[in-house]
């Protein structure tokens, strides 16, 4: 095997110790797995939802948090509820850098996350769109410090997923057009306040950009293929019930929950894939965009950057 083959047929989870362990069963569990197509399709599968848990290991943490303190911590402790999920939220992290369970580039997606959130939550609280009830000493404002960790819960699965997936792209957009279209995606989540909301048209826009896309991803041997567009879909629609769980655990509260938990509107699923789009833009920035060629393509020439286009 030439060098150019090794490095195509690299596996991402050597990036992390924790995963590295299991690549030498590879070998055995495809002589298994390849005898029938029953234990083909159920390995893929295993696999898919072994990616997808890593992928989501610091968002399914964080909510785990949410959980467990809304029905296990004290009332009366001296350090206020906000303030120890800010302290969980740092362990965490430190620990899973020391571990090798996050590579310092995707730290670098979390910390860009974190401020682009906490700026709109500032925002966003100031304006009544929500508010967080308890009492704090780390926070900026109305904001507990603990909630820009939520919107890095988002860069760090989909950080994570690129790598793991080896997300591959055919008729991308180019990074220049989607950047305007996030800019203006998070400059309408403030103005929209003052003038006119342009979401419908900030709708149209993605579905332009995005429509022709197909993001190829690869759970075991080959690239499976999806329409980009329903992927950030689902993504949104997964943080949808990422954030009921979130306000059903009084993290926040959206003005009709302030006499009891209720759902979160569906209408707050096009305001997250808005932020999907701005959320993936980011991703793509750092992780670079990369022309899916299909196997006849490979021994020709090596993959392209579509960010150049």
């Amino acid at each position: 095997m030439d060098d150019n083959t090794r490095i195509k047929n690299r596996s991402a989870a050597e990036e992390y110790p924790q995963l590295a362990r299991f690549i030498a069963w590879d070998e055995v569990i495809d002589a298994w797995a390849s005898k029938q197509t029953w234990s083909l399709v159920l390995y893929e599968f295993v696999r898919f939802g072994v990616k997808q848990g890593w992928a989501c290991l610091f968002g399914g943490l964080m909510l785990a948090l949410l959980i467990a303190t809304h029905f296990g911590y004290p009332k009366d402790a001296m350090l206020a509820r906000y303030d120890f999920l800010v302290i969980a939220a740092i362990t965490i992290q430190i620990i899973m850098l020391r571990t090798g369970m996050e590579t310092w580039e995707e730290a670098k997606v979390i910390a860009i996350f974190h401020v682009v959130g906490t700026v709109m939550e500032i925002f966003k609280t100031a304006m009544g769109s929500w508010i967080y009830p308890e009492a704090s000493v780390l926070r900026i404002a109305a904001v507990p410090l603990f909630t820009g960790f939520m919107y890095a819960c988002v860069g760090s699965y989909m950080a994570r997923a690129w790598r793991l997936f080896d997300f591959q792209f055919t008729r991308h957009p180019p990074l220049w057009a989607i950047t305007l279209l996030s800019v203006a995606i998070y400059l309408n989540f403030f103005t929209h306040h003052y003038t006119v909301d342009i979401r419908a048209g900030l709708f149209v826009l993605a579905a332009l950009l995005f429509g022709p896309t197909w993001i190829h991803f690869k759970v075991w041997r080959t690239h499976r293929r999806m329409p980009l567009l329903l992927g950030l879909v689902l993504v949104a629609l997964f943080i949808w019930f990422a954030e009921n769980i979130g306000t059903f655990t009084a993290a926040w509260v959206y003005p009709n929950q302030k006499d009891g938990w209720s759902m979160v509107s569906p209408e707050k699923l096009g305001a997250w894939f808005l932020l999907m789009i701005l959320s993936y833009t980011l991703v793509a920035a750092v992780h670079k965009v990369v022309r899916y060629q299909a196997p006849h393509e490979l021994a020709q020439e090596p993959a392209q950057d579509t960010t150049k286009t």
